[in-house]
């Protein structure tokens, strides 16, 4: 499958140009031996140490066809014992106001969304251990204080947020 955003990456690579910390690839997400074997993320990444895999606001753009809990799992196959997994799912379970219809115009689109239920997020983190508070909407996420959830039950519940941490 061609990679459908060249220009992002392109601005990407501009952005960190001279950054030796930080990298940017251009890869398909299911080609996991390519994107942790890539000799940037070899440079910045040790493999035998525990890291952190942040997938965040990507998994609900993965169609249940390329089975999204498998990829996750060879993602945590090559992770060490004590790694750290954070991830985020937008779902539709909380019904809040707009949520179909903007689920239903990404439907429409290039690159179309798929709201998972909290059963089918938490199965994202087979094989990893959660961590308090567990698989939550995000406000609920450890929150600081006013203002980091909303008062509506609802809204609370659009995109869920968990970290599960590899068993030693």
């Amino acid at each position: 499958m061609p990679a459908k955003e060249p220009v992002a990456v392109a601005h990407s690579e501009l952005l960190l140009a001279g950054n030796d910390r930080a990298a940017v690839i251009q890869a398909n997400l299911r080609d996991v031996k390519d994107i942790l074997g890539h000799p940037a993320t070899t440079r910045l990444l040790d493999f035998d140490q525990p890291i952190g895999l942040l997938l965040l606001g990507l998994l609900h753009f993965v169609p249940d066809s390329w089975n999204p809990v498998k990829i996750v799992a060879r993602y945590r196959d090559r992770l060490e014992p004590g790694s750290y997994l954070a991830l985020t799912h937008v779902t539709a379970d909380g019904n809040a106001p707009g949520v179909a219809k903007a689920i239903e115009v990404y439907q429409r689109s290039s690159d179309p969304m798929y709201a998972r239920s909290h059963a089918e997020a938490l199965r994202l983190f087979d094989g990893f251990k959660l961590v308090e508070p567990g698989l939550v909407g995000c406000g609920f996420w450890r929150p600081a204080g006013p203002g980091d959830s909303s008062d509506s039950a609802e809204m609370n519940t659009v995109i869920y947020g968990g970290v599960g941490r590899k068993p030693c």
